[in-house]
């Protein structure tokens, strides 16, 4: 799997901080985003963090570029509705040198499993080959495609999608591909706003796990917000 920041808007928590200061001052939104103090912007973002006005994060986002991943994934990826996704087409690209898959730790341990798994993707393979060589569209021919065939997609999301999306994703009760996608992206964005990511994953980073009977059980070493702003910053000056 490959994760790539593409592009983010420039000095997010000051953007955020700037559109949730400007509800309360007499001065417009550019100078308030070229004279306010740092330690004035960290004091909005706890006020917005603290209080739940979380329609303020909607003004920066990210976008990311992600390959080496199965379809499996990305149908779950794209119910996060309130974010933007471009991804490789199966009907308009013909994949006639062959087609990758991913494969999960659980098959690929297993010799047994392992084996059945790969005479499967090898059979689908040949006859998605079989059908373009005889002139199907490729938009037919890729009905026998798996769930397992790699793909590639463009996601942008905002800081509040994002921060839900790690909070469901980054869980250890999460589906184990789409987990390793969460703390990748979770690695990228937070050297860049490490004030608003300090707490950000699953539930247990800062609270208390949410699953219930169905929690994985682990207790997790929660840290103050104060340590994780200390962390998350130290991160952001290695990053930069």
């Amino acid at each position: 799997m490959k994760v790539e920041l593409l592009y983010h808007t420039p000095d997010p928590e000051r953007a955020i901080a700037t559109a949730a200061r400007l509800c309360y001052a007499p001065v417009g939104a550019s100078e308030l985003l070229h004279t306010m103090p740092e330690e004035r912007v960290k004091s909005v973002l706890r006020t917005i963090l603290g209080s739940g006005h979380y329609s303020t994060l909607e003004h920066a986002s990210y976008t990311f570029a992600v390959e080496g991943v199965s379809r499996a994934l990305t149908h779950q990826l794209v119910r996060h509705r309130m974010a933007s996704f471009n991804q490789q087409s199966q009907r308009y690209v013909k994949f006639t040198d062959g087609i990758d898959s991913v494969k999960p730790e659980t098959i690929a341990e297993n010799p047994e499993a392992s084996a059945i798994y790969d005479r499967a993707i090898e059979a689908a393979c040949e006859g998605y080959a079989a059908l373009l060589e005889m002139g199907i569209p490729a938009e037919d021919a890729r009905y026998l495609l798996p769930n397992a065939a790699e793909t590639k997609i463009v996601v942008t999301m905002n800081v509040r999608e994002l921060l839900h999306f790690f909070e469901l994703r980054c869980c250890n009760r999460a589906q184990w591909e789409i987990r390793e996608l969460a703390l990748k992206m979770l690695e990228l964005v937070r050297p860049t706003a490490p004030f608003i990511f300090a707490e950000a994953g699953a539930p247990c980073v800062s609270t208390t796990c949410p699953e219930g009977k169905m929690t994985c059980g682990t207790p997790y070493p929660r840290a103050s917000r104060e340590d994780l702003e200390t962390q998350a910053s130290s991160q952001a000056t290695a990053a930069n």
